[in-house]
């Protein structure tokens, strides 16, 4: 039976209205080596402005995870939202699923944008690790990093000694791209501190689910393992900008003990000691972006236009 309407694409529409109406169009930029990157950039960029780039996580797409953002901060940045390879409308033939690659892409679109001077860069979750990637890969072009909710910091063992919920990186997945309405009640489950799965009917969930998670599925699922792979907080690369962590207290998919792993972390690298700043929101999951948004739009707005101090914060 075709479906005559669809929320999630009229949300997605409506969003796309945001964004132009918040200064933005919409741009698509061949790089040449079977890549392709869609990216919202400024209409009209302003040279007495610093530029932002915003980096989504796994889940909804980078429109419904920034718009808020972008609407707040758009009157003080220029702003760039790309989606990243295997989301949104950016895809690649090359086999690199590494959170590298995915920032060397993401510089290569900006570039191909006309930004080549330095940006501050905010990462959501999956986002983080290529915020991370892009100020370690190049550093003369990031001034300032923020890290929300993204497990950087983890090794290959936590999964094996019981840090997460889950025992592997395909349960993991299974979790991460649902492609059920139970899955995506699921998934809510894990990221909200109260899921509004709840009080939402199959349907709906339904019809997020084929509007988000179809394509690519087994793509994504490749950038998860290649997350995980071997990886150790030995061989991780110290970033040296100020930097920005914000957490969720309660948050079950990077649980908050990473967050403080990676405090200690950058805070032993001598200069950026005292330029770390980790802060707990209170009373939040996974989701703090969407539970906790005043809070949330608050300590990023005075990180990124204000002077970052070296306190623990709770909110």
């Amino acid at each position: 039976m075709v479906k005559c309407f669809s929320f999630t694409a009229s949300k997605n529409r409506c969003l796309r209205s945001t964004f132009s109406g918040s200064g933005l169009r919409s741009t698509v930029t061949d790089l040449g080596d079977g890549t392709v990157m869609h990216c919202w950039v400024p209409k009209t960029r302003r040279s007495t402005r610093a530029d932002l780039v915003l980096l989504h996580g796994f889940g909804a797409n980078s429109m419904w995870q920034w718009g808020d953002t972008v609407r707040i901060l758009s009157p003080h940045f220029n702003i760039y939202v790309p989606d990243l390879v295997f989301f949104g409308e950016s895809y690649s033939t090359r086999p690199e699923r590494s959170d590298a690659f995915q920032a060397q892409c993401v510089k290569r679109a900006l570039e191909a944008n006309s930004v080549g001077g330095k940006v501050h860069v905010a990462g959501l979750s999956y986002g983080g690790f290529v915020a991370y990637s892009l100020a370690a890969q190049f550093r003369d072009s990031v001034e300032k990093v923020v890290i929300c909710c993204a497990g950087v910091c983890l090794e290959d063992k936590d999964l094996k000694e019981g840090l997460f919920p889950v025992d592997n990186v395909e349960e993991a997945a299974d979790i991460l791209l649902p492609q059920t309405a139970e899955k995506m009640r699921e998934l809510m489950r894990f990221t909200f501190v109260k899921p509004p799965a709840k009080v939402l009917p199959s349907c709906l969930l339904t019809d997020f689910i084929d509007e988000m998670f179809t394509e690519y599925v087994e793509e994504k699922k490749e950038l998860l393992r290649a997350i995980a792979n071997n990886r150790k907080l030995s061989e991780l690369p110290k970033i040296t900008q100020p930097t920005l962590i914000l957490w969720g207290d309660q948050d079950k998919i990077f649980p908050i003990q990473l967050a403080h792993r990676l405090k200690r972390f950058l805070s032993g690298s001598g200069h950026l000691g005292e330029n770390a700043q980790l802060v707990v929101i209170k009373n939040s999951g996974h989701a703090f972006i969407y539970e906790k948004s005043k809070e949330f739009h608050k300590h990023l707005k005075a990180f990124l236009l204000e002077t970052t101090n070296n306190n623990i914060t709770t909110a």
